[in-house]
């Protein structure tokens, strides 16, 4: 399967949950790599911004506060569902279109800076993605993006990932994805993609993330916020879900019977046009 005929679906059905997740990361401050890119992109009174690949609204909500007077935040995203909860939570200043981001379809120099939390792993051409950034941002336009990359995983995520593994099947898999997840991963690789895509100067940061969990329950509630999760479970009946939510809690209990951390990379990039 392609990354366009499984992603967007995905998150189509589990918007709300992925929103619910992140937004409790976001108002703990432990999204560092999101937070970093609305740093970067230095909203102002008047910009109109581009959110790539939005999803809920998360980073356009943020954006849109510091656009006004005069300004706009533009998100669009591949998935109709993260479009549909974007809409419905009707913030000012702020327009959502369900669009490829490596196919836009806005006039060239369109926006004054563009922000990407966590979307250009699954664009399967990095290249047109950020071909695309690069064509609708002014001169000087400031592209900010993050991406998740893979580490060696704690205990904590070992733990849960042997539960999965007895009961869930395997992940789906985009066939045309690796490419750019090896890309992205590579901080000097990912630097040059921007340069190559026309970018006057580019620079990529490693950010480490630690998200504080209160509890084995509350872990393990927030498992269809994840979409590789999520797709998992969404084979097995209600009964067989909840067997395995059960057995996900106690195993973690274990180790951990109260409060635990997570830890996560991110790299960032900062470009300008």
């Amino acid at each position: 399967m392609k990354s366009k005929q499984l992603f967007p679906g995905v998150f189509s059905r589990h918007a709300l949950a992925y929103d619910r997740r992140l937004e409790q990361v976001m108002a703990h401050g432990e999204a560092r790599g999101r937070l970093r890119v609305l740093e970067l992109v230095h909203a102002r009174p008047g910009m109109r911004i581009l959110d790539l690949a939005c999803g809920p609204g998360t980073l356009a909500r943020r954006l849109a506060a510091h656009v006004a007077p005069g300004g706009e935040v533009v998100g669009v995203d591949l998935a109709p569902g993260m479009i549909e909860l974007a809409r419905a939570a009707r913030i000012p200043n702020t327009r959502f279109d369900v669009m490829d981001i490596e196919q836009l379809s806005f006039g060239g120099a369109s926006f004054d800076a563009a922000a990407c939390g966590h979307g250009l792993q699954f664009a399967p051409d990095l290249g047109a993605a950020l071909r695309e950034a690069r064509r609708v941002l002014r001169p000087a336009g400031r592209l900010a993006a993050s991406v998740p990359v893979d580490t060696t995983k704690d205990l904590v995520w070992s733990l849960l990932d042997d539960v999965v593994d007895r009961w869930l099947g395997p992940a789906p898999q985009a066939a045309d994805q690796r490419s750019t997840r090896d890309a992205v991963s590579d901080m000097e690789r990912f630097r040059q993609a921007a340069v190559d895509a026309g970018f006057a100067t580019a620079d990529v940061e490693s950010i480490d993330e630690n998200v504080k969990w209160p509890s084995a329950e509350q872990f393990v509630s927030q498992f269809a916020g994840w979409w590789f999760y999520a797709s998992r479970m969404e084979v097995i009946d209600d009964d067989r879900r909840q067997e395995f939510i059960d057995e996900a809690v106690k195993t973690l209990r274990v180790s951990y019977p109260g409060s635990f951390e997570t830890t996560g990379r991110n790299h960032v990039l900062f470009a300008v046009a």
